[in-house]
């Protein structure tokens, strides 16, 4: 018994040392880090241009919803909608660079960086995306452009342009895969210094950015407010919800991909396989 006693006592002696010299390398550990971290925030941000960024994002996203016809009406009726569109997408670029910009610290820029470099790689398939839809439809107005899917919908014949299309939306939302510029795996990315009503309103624009891609697929892609039963706007909402599940179906189980692979994917896949689409359509349309 007392041998016993004894190992057993050892063995705790054992483990407890075990223990604390863990601790004790940790703490060091943390320290170490401590000592060549840079620290996250500068003394000189420049909070104008962070705050233009930050209030561009959900301004650019209403601008685009401008041109999308909830029901048979939009409230900006252009002649030049799917222009209008693409170019107040494009101005989150500028919003998100901004916010990483005007922070004065790593995180974020580099956040920027690569929101811009994810901006490069879906701007082009995204495009010929939207070209295929216009030359399918013969204008470039929302509202020709849901008249001409009168008895079949662009999604059917328009398959390829449609997922390109869907990429592009998870891209332009910085959405589940896409999600790089606002990531954990860069320390919160361009949003990593911004906190109250700055980060609320930054993230605000993004959900909304999310919705506004959504919406934007029910006339290009799925006949606008075409359905049984229901008025125009009742589909035209049906349609933007279960878009909006879809995008966040997707982003729930795809994991975030790197940039220098969707750069590659971009180049190699989806730009060839775009303009293989507006081929075909371009096709059967002359």
């Amino acid at each position: 018994m007392g041998e016993a006693a004894g190992l057993v006592a050892g063995l705790v002696a054992l483990v407890a040392g075990t223990v604390a010299l863990d601790r004790r390398q940790d703490v060091v550990g943390q320290v170490a880090r401590a000592l060549v971290t840079q620290p996250r925030r500068t003394l000189l941000p420049d909070l104008l241009l962070a705050r233009l960024g930050v209030i561009g994002l959900p301004v650019v996203a209403v601008l685009a919803a401008l041109v999308l016809p909830v029901g048979e009406r939009a409230v900006l009726d252009l002649g030049v909608g799917v222009v209008w569109f693409n170019a107040m997408e494009v101005g989150a670029w500028a919003a998100l660079w901004l916010a990483g910009w005007g922070a004065n610290s790593v995180f974020p820029l580099v956040g920027g960086y690569r929101f811009v470099a994810q901006g490069l790689a879906y701007e082009l398939p995204h495009m010929f995306a939207l070209i295929t839809v216009a030359l399918g439809a013969g204008s470039l107005r929302f509202a020709d452009v849901v008249a001409a899917q009168d008895g079949l919908w662009f999604v059917v014949w328009m398959p390829v342009a449609f997922l390109v299309y869907v990429v592009s939306a998870l891209a332009m939302a910085f959405w589940g895969p896409m999600a790089e510029p606002v990531g954990a795996g860069i320390a919160g990315g361009v949003a990593a210094e911004l906190a109250g009503a700055d980060r609320l309103v930054f993230f605000a624009g993004r959900y909304l950015l999310l919705v506004v891609a959504a919406g934007a697929a029910v006339p290009l892609f799925l006949g606008g407010g075409a359905g049984p039963l229901l008025p125009a706007w009742a589909w035209t909402l049906v349609k933007t919800v279960a878009m909006v599940a879809l995008l966040a179906e997707i982003g729930r189980r795809m994991p975030a991909v790197r940039m220098d692979r969707f750069m590659t994917f971009a180049w190699m896949v989806l730009i060839p396989v775009s303009l293989l689409q507006l081929l075909v359509v371009g096709i059967v349309v002359m």
